[in-house]
């Protein structure tokens, strides 16, 4: 037998010792290690839980081996062994317990990236009167701020490319690093599976809402073919007339409200046979897409999509897609962009900041990404990014020169 075989033994028999372990303590670790692993960033949790495990078990270990030896050494049966007749080997000891090491004490909190001049107060808004002219479109990006589109099916964008106007701001300031010994002196005295839980579940639940989200996206470039293109384009030309003011949170659902000053545009809410050909293309990419942007996969429980058509002056100003209670389950937006040809209206950039988790929420910071409307293409990106859509400007009006896209959310 190996010595790795007589390890996983002698774990084993721990576990079923429910003086070492009681079932409620197996389940709540069995539970907590499970969500933890779900995190790509979850291995200092980990080998925080295993070391304190190990500590508390070996200590548990200690006293039930010391309290057998004690009974052993009282028994008759052992009192024989003084004269040498018959004396029984006693093998006392534990397995030795790997140590993982422990967080890098040079190594503390990385400040975030500069807080951005204010460009709304909240992404959710609501207005105090009536429709009021959209602010003014910022001055076009640099040329720079778009990378040139890869001829690969899918290309991911990472990181951050163009600063906001007005510069950067003061970042805020960096907290303290944790003492590399913080876990264990906080465990001294008495070393719980209880304590450990809910230190090791507030660990979780910072790995869950990252401090700094890069404003990555996945793009994926001639998504349709030319006929099924035309097909939604002619569809979404004549059902005009079935679109609807669009809403903030979201139409139709629960608590949305028309709001001028937050967003402007029309929306079409029924998907038809040429809709459902992009929902279904966009979810067979999806497992590609999840990897590309380091998101666990998840089991979709439903998709919410819609059309939107931005005219003159339409826009959206920086929002979350699931920072509110009823749409919290979004993981994944997706924007599908398609128009007439030759294209009759400017603007409309899909913006990703990079985001800072603040008071509960992602905030935009002073860095973005910049994404163009260009035909036929795909973006899909975490729901928890701040973005925004610029100022549309199409100078005729018509609704078929509009800024159209087939947009919506993957719900886990």
């Amino acid at each position: 037998m190996t010595t790795r075989e007589m390890i996983d033994g002698f774990s084993d028999t721990l576990l079923c010792d429910e003086r070492i372990l009681s079932v409620s303590e197996r389940e709540l670790l069995a539970n907590l290690l499970q969500r933890v692993r779900t995190n790509p960033r979850s291995e200092d949790v980990v080998a925080n839980i295993s070391q304190v495990v190990g500590e508390v078990v070996a200590e548990r270990a200690y006293g039930i081996l010391g309290d057998s030896i004690a009974k052993r050494l009282l028994h008759p049966a052992f009192s024989s062994s003084r004269s040498g007749e018959n004396a029984p080997v006693v093998h006392a000891g534990s397995p030795p317990v790997a140590t993982p090491p422990g967080p890098d004490p040079n190594r503390g909190p990385q400040p975030p990236s500069p807080s951005p001049p204010a460009i709304s107060t909240s992404g959710i808004s609501r207005s105090m009167g009536g429709p009021q002219p959209p602010s003014p479109s910022p001055p076009a990006p640099s040329p720079h701020g778009i990378q040139p589109l890869s001829q690969s099916p899918l290309t991911v964008s990472q990181g951050t490319i163009v600063k906001s106007m007005g510069g950067p701001q003061p970042p805020s300031p960096s907290p303290p690093a944790p003492s590399p010994h913080g876990v264990r002196e906080a465990r001294a005295t008495e070393p719980t599976l209880q304590t450990l839980a809910m230190e090791q579940l507030s660990a979780v639940a910072a790995m869950e809402s990252p401090q700094l989200m890069p404003a990555e996206c996945v793009l994926l470039d001639e998504f349709l073919a030319p006929a099924e293109l035309n097909a939604l384009l002619q569809d979404t030309l004549q059902r005009e007339m079935e679109f609807q003011v669009s809403e903030v949170v979201s139409p139709g659902v629960a608590g949305g409200s028309v709001d001028y000053e937050t967003r402007r545009s029309r929306v079409l809410l029924s998907v038809a046979k040429h809709q459902q050909v992009v929902l279904d293309r966009l979810q067979a990419c999806l497992p590609r897409v999840l990897a590309k942007l380091r998101h666990d996969a998840f089991p979709v429980s439903r998709v919410e999509c819609q059309v939107t058509a931005s005219n003159h002056g339409d826009f959206f100003r920086w929002h979350t897609d699931n920072g509110q209670e009823e749409i919290a389950s979004r993981e994944i937006t997706f924007v599908y962009f398609f128009h007439r040809e030759p294209k009759e209206f400017r603007g409309g950039e899909l913006r990703i900041y990079d985001s800072r988790w603040e008071k509960g929420t992602y905030v935009p910071t002073a860095n973005y990404r910049a994404i163009v409307p260009e035909q036929n293409q795909a973006v899909l990106f975490w729901s928890s990014l701040a973005h925004e859509i610029t100022p549309v400007e199409c100078p005729g009006g018509a609704f078929a020169d509009s800024r159209f896209t087939l947009n919506g959310w993957f719900h886990r």
